[in-house]
């Protein structure tokens, strides 16, 4: 987030990269979202649910390979 502009260069700052897989550091928003999440969406229970701010993954974007 440093590179963006947008971190107080604090502990628990949102971040997303890439490993095997993609992982992303966010906000855990499972308890708080659970009522309002589609009907078909399903959180495990060693799943949770993590908010980012929206220009996180937009500003990845350009970095993501098309499928």
């Amino acid at each position: 987030m440093r590179e963006l502009g947008s971190t107080a260069n604090t502990d628990g700052c949102p971040d997303i990269w890439e490993m095997e897989n993609i992982a992303v550091v966010g906000r855990d928003v499972t308890a708080s979202y659970a009522d309002r999440l589609p009907s078909d969406v399903t959180i495990r229970a060693d799943e949770r649910l993590v908010m980012i701010p929206r220009h996180l993954p937009t500003s990845a974007k350009a970095d993501i390979p098309d499928a």
